[in-house]
């Protein structure tokens, strides 16, 4: 077992907080604080360090329940501006997907170049306050004998609006080119051939994850800033895999951990939960996330300042490797370089783009370093931290 010459608490550091003594940093300026202090310092003087990412994730959804209808339905079938909600749940409960798309959308003979419409811009919708047309059929019981049923509602005629993601914040994601002799259509975008551009996702140094390599202090029940309100980690995201390899400081250098987030729809922005039309794929949602990371000892401080040119990633061809499920890595390459604008690949200069935000990352770490400071938001110890190697 470590033993370390700085040792804090979830209770202490929450004391500080309702008192207003709480030193708190974004990821960003902990950098700084570590490199002219010192791991050993730098947890003595801070207390928690906020992070923040801005992503389309398209695991993500909300379970929606729009009250008893007279006479009362079971709908088994469940529509919102034609987007199929999935109502094999209860009477009244539906779960609308992030990328489910209207029914008979172009995208579904493949036309590439169409706007396309889905669940991730219901959720907007309903964030923003729109009108959303709900329709839904159910085949007719004893108890609940209608079959057929209408409105135009709002968030408000909800009864609840659960945002629910089964997988939030990868801790870290490829880097997308195409070797092909054509243009193709991914979720990373579009990639035009010849390897002429790469697409990357995550915020970097800013990315919640990737501040907590090992999930020492995330866990079942962390309260984060999730879409402009708090929300909580409800349990590990799918697809979470914390036995990858790492470098430095044990940041990962490809996919690894993720996490289910779930909170109130009715307290979210659209400013932080945005529907995402992707050209010849479909729709997502993009996410507003930020953790706070208590640093509760000095191996936390020095896990927060990691910088983007500690943090590698694969690139993969999606043309052809990425597709048959068994993809083997072009290169590595830094976060750093990614965020310059080009990279170098087998000799050739690549052009790259994010597909997350960095601007709105920071913008959202330092919002959640405000709640801190101010007492509104309050650290959630885990009750069960995410499994790690």
């Amino acid at each position: 077992m470590k033993k370390f010459k700085v040792k804090k608490t979830f209770k202490e550091i929450n004391e500080k907080i309702r008192e207003g003594r709480a030193v708190v940093v974004t990821a960003e300026e902990m950098i700084d604080i570590v490199e002219r202090n010192g791991a050993v310092e730098a947890a003595r003087k801070i207390d928690v360090v906020t992070t923040g990412t801005f992503g389309a994730m398209c695991s993500s959804g909300a379970f929606l329940n729009f009250g008893h209808t007279s006479p009362k339905i079971r709908a088994s079938r469940v529509w919102l501006n034609d987007v199929p909600a999935y109502g094999g749940i209860a009477a009244v409960d539906c779960y609308i997907g992030a990328t489910e798309v209207v029914e008979n959308d172009p995208l579904n003979s493949v036309y590439p170049g169409e706007f396309n419409y889905g669940g991730g811009h219901v959720i907007e919708d309903l964030v923003s306050g729109n009108v959303v047309k709900l329709r839904a059929e159910g085949y007719g019981t004893d108890c609940y004998p209608a079959r057929k049923y209408e409105r135009n509602i709002t968030i408000n005629d909800l009864q609840n609006a659960i945002l629910f993601n089964p997988r939030n914040a990868y801790q870290n994601y490829n880097c997308a080119v195409n070797l092909s002799d054509r243009t193709i259509y991914t979720y990373m975008g579009m990639l035009r051939p010849q390897m002429a551009n790469a697409a990357y996702s995550t915020s970097g140094q800013l990315s919640p994850l990737f501040n907590d390599p090992y999930y020492r202090t995330i866990g079942i029940g962390t309260r984060i800033f999730l879409g402009g309100a708090q929300g909580f980690v409800a349990w590990p995201g799918t697809q979470h895999n914390p036995d990858v390899p790492r470098g430095a400081n044990g940041v990962p250098k490809q996919g690894a951990g993720t996490i289910a987030v779930v909170g109130n729809l009715k307290e979210m922005s659209p400013e932080w939960l945005a529907g995402a039309s992707v050209l010849g794929y479909g729709v997502s949602l993009f996410v507003g996330i930020g953790v706070p990371i208590p640093v509760l000892n000095e191996e936390m401080a020095l896990f927060t300042a990691v910088k983007d040119d500690d943090i590698y990633t694969q690139v993969y061809d999606y043309s052809m490797d990425y597709p048959k499920g068994n993809p083997k890595p072009l290169a590595e390459v830094s976060y750093k370089d990614l965020r310059s604008g080009t990279i170098i690949i087998n000799g050739k200069k690549v052009i790259t783009a994010p597909l997350s935000s960095y601007y709105k990352a920071r913008l959202i770490s330092n919002i959640l370093k405000e709640w801190i400071e101010s007492g509104k938001f309050i650290l959630g110890e885990p009750q069960q931290i995410l499994p790690t190697v």
